[in-house]
């Protein structure tokens, strides 16, 4: 895993590279710095803003991943869009924040 983790950086810096242009004209007021505005949901999208820090950890890298597999570069919302349960996304990104804090 740590021989792939570079290479998925610089594939999750692609996908969030084609989003952020649509992002920087409409939304830019609303994202903060260090943070990126993602669509989680599997019929209906809801708009979440997570820290960029979430990248680097595996358990985000297999969300972009399967990101990757269902839309590509091409998002529909204009952002990127990731298919998975809101539930499981607000679970994840809570234990996120839980091991961030502890370090």
């Amino acid at each position: 895993m740590g021989i792939r983790l570079p290479f998925m950086v610089l594939h999750a810096n692609k996908i969030f590279k084609s989003s952020s242009q649509h992002l920087h004209s409409r939304n830019h007021s609303n994202v903060p710095k260090g943070h990126v505005a993602v669509y989680v949901g599997e019929s209906q999208m809801k708009r979440f803003v997570v820290p960029i820090s979430y990248l680097n950890h595996p358990s985000f890298l297999d969300l972009l991943n399967r990101a990757e597999e269902e839309f590509g570069y091409n998002h529909p919302m204009g952002a990127l869009t990731i298919p998975c349960k809101e539930e499981a996304f607000i679970n994840l990104t809570s234990q996120l924040r839980e091991c961030i804090l502890k370090h």
